[in-house]
């Protein structure tokens, strides 16, 4: 049986991937805007260095969101999983557009960020958190459906 958390990074993995796909097509068919992880490199300190933001990226929407989603998930406001996801992804976007305006350098969307890349990235996080919804329920019916198999089976010792 597993915790929430650790159905919530694993749900937070699948939604990473998700993210990164879209990402990756950012990168290699446009760049249309400044790509998510070399952002995410600049606020940790490391411009210019995509593999480090790709591993901070993974890092935090895996590990970090993930397992905070399986935490909250059952108090969380919305009629499906994916509204929850969404409303939990808007919410850690909002966040973290709070804390580079207040804490970091506004400077970063300058150049090619600027409307676009706050769109962009509003846009991806709203996809995070529809993969990270359903993929969360998804882990949640299953054990239900594990557990209801076996109820009522005697223990083999």
């Amino acid at each position: 049986m597993m915790s929430r958390v650790q159905k919530g990074m694993i749900a937070g993995l699948f939604a990473t991937v998700a993210v990164s796909i879209l990402e990756a097509v950012n990168v290699f068919a446009g760049p249309w805007v400044e790509p998510f992880p070399l952002f995410v490199a600049s606020l940790i300190g490391m411009p210019g260095n995509l593999v480090v933001g790709w591993i901070a990226h993974f890092i935090a929407g895996t590990v970090i969101l993930g397992a905070l989603f399986g935490i909250l998930c059952p108090r969380m406001p919305g009629q499906t999983p994916e509204t929850k996801g969404i409303i939990f992804a808007v919410g850690a976007w909002a966040v973290l557009m709070v804390m580079v305006f207040l804490f970091g350098d506004a400077r970063l969307f300058r150049g090619s960020g600027g409307f676009g890349m706050v769109a962009w990235m509003l846009v991806s996080h709203a996809v995070f958190g529809i993969v990270l919804g359903n993929v969360y329920a998804r882990l949640v019916a299953r054990e239900k459906r594990a557990a209801k198999l076996m109820d009522g089976v005697a223990a083999a010792h």
